[in-house]
């Protein structure tokens, strides 16, 4: 109401919102609103379950599919696919990260089989049990005595090479030639790299747009929602591509390789 009564565009007020979110989600201890309303639907899962059993899966980072419906499958594009996205397409190559930060990712095929794979084993067993119990699985795909975690510079050396040999054909017919990724240790050189590489050429073209009747008003639009997207998702994802733990809930001494008993 505050920002309508200042006569606040409807673009102002969303972009408000979003920050009141992630202030929000960081009073109560979490990163962003993503991670803060998946807890809280947890919290009312495990509040209004009352007889049933609950299961709750927890995955890690997931990505497009390993096998089913066919290798890298995905619909939509979220978490780490919109970098992949971004840097395939030629939007952007650099991003605030440390390449030895752990990025435990998962297909999301495999997710849907631990998803079945938890009900087919509690439908199983709830005769046994006299009261109805909740239930909570973690989903990865790194384990120290298994395989070697992920890391992000893994992640990155993969999208260059698959970008480089499969380039992105635009829409216009154009093919994009991916650069080597940058990764940068924080947001203030994030800042200033985008200040030195990217905010001259656009003080150029909005000159040239100035003089040229606003030819060039779409292209400067564009190149400002890029920045300001870079800048957004950096703030976001910060606290995932500094990651150096591992995201497992048990000993690595009592490693069992089957997470379910089927």
């Amino acid at each position: 109401m505050q920002l309508h009564s200042h006569n606040a565009t409807e673009k102002e007020v969303k972009s408000a919102m979003k920050d009141l979110g992630i202030q929000r989600a960081k009073l109560h201890g979490w990163p962003n609103t993503y991670s803060f309303t998946k807890a809280m639907g947890e919290m009312l899962v495990l509040a209004f379950a009352d007889n049933l059993c609950a299961i709750i899966l927890r995955p890690t980072i997931i990505t497009s599919t390993y096998k089913e419906p066919f290798p890298g499958w995905i619909e939509g594009a979220r978490t780490m696919d919109i970098f992949v996205l971004m840097y395939g397409k030629g939007k952007s190559n650099f991003m605030i990260g440390d390449p030895d930060s752990i990025l435990d990712v998962i297909p999301v095929d495999m997710v849907v089989n631990s998803m079945l794979a938890a009900v087919v084993h509690h439908d199983h067993n709830r005769r046994e049990r006299s009261s109805p119990s909740s239930f909570i699985y973690h989903i990865g795909s790194s384990d120290s005595n298994v395989c070697r975690p992920l890391k992000l510079c893994d992640v990155i050396s993969m999208m260059y090479r698959y970008f480089t040999n499969n380039p992105w054909t635009s829409m216009r017919g154009e093919v994009v030639k991916v650069r080597e990724y940058v990764l940068l240790p924080s947001i203030t050189s994030l800042r200033r790299y985008i200040t030195i590489h990217y905010l001259p050429l656009l003080q150029v073209l909005k000159l040239m747009n100035m003089l040229l009747y606003h030819y060039f008003d779409d292209k400067c639009a564009a190149v400002e929602k890029n920045i300001s997207m870079v800048i957004r998702f950096a703030e976001i994802y910060r606290p995932y591509v500094f990651f150096y733990g591992m995201r497992v809930f048990y000993s690595p001494s009592h490693y069992h390789p089957f997470m379910f008993t089927l």
